[in-house]
């Protein structure tokens, strides 16, 4: 427990992890990687918290290709980079039940 200002806060060590394993949307050749949607949340944060990162992109293009005001994931962090192309996501299921006869 530390005291900043006169408050006191309990100290935490930070998030780290010896491999992340991140699904991106789209990346370049230089590792920088854009995210969609909810990969959003956690994707970056592991990115940079891991010794080595592993990214699985949709869209691989060319180095400079992508704005560099839309990288949510700098190319440092990323060690190998492994397009997957656009696979069917098996993440949700829909499930209805029939209606009940009139």
């Amino acid at each position: 427990m530390k005291e900043f200002d006169g408050e006191k806060y309990i100290m935490e060590r930070g998030l780290f992890a010896d491999v992340a394993i991140v699904h991106a949307w789209k990346g370049d050749t230089a590792g920088n990687l854009v995210y969609r949607k909810t990969a959003r949340n956690f994707n970056p944060m592991m990115a940079t918290a891991a010794k080595v990162t592993v990214a699985e992109v949709e869209h691989l293009v060319p180095a400079g290709e992508i704005d560099p005001d839309h990288i949510h994931t700098p190319g440092i962090f990323v060690k190998r980079i492994i397009e997957v192309g656009t696979a069917k996501k098996r993440i949700e299921f829909r499930n209805t039940r029939p209606r009940p006869a009139a």
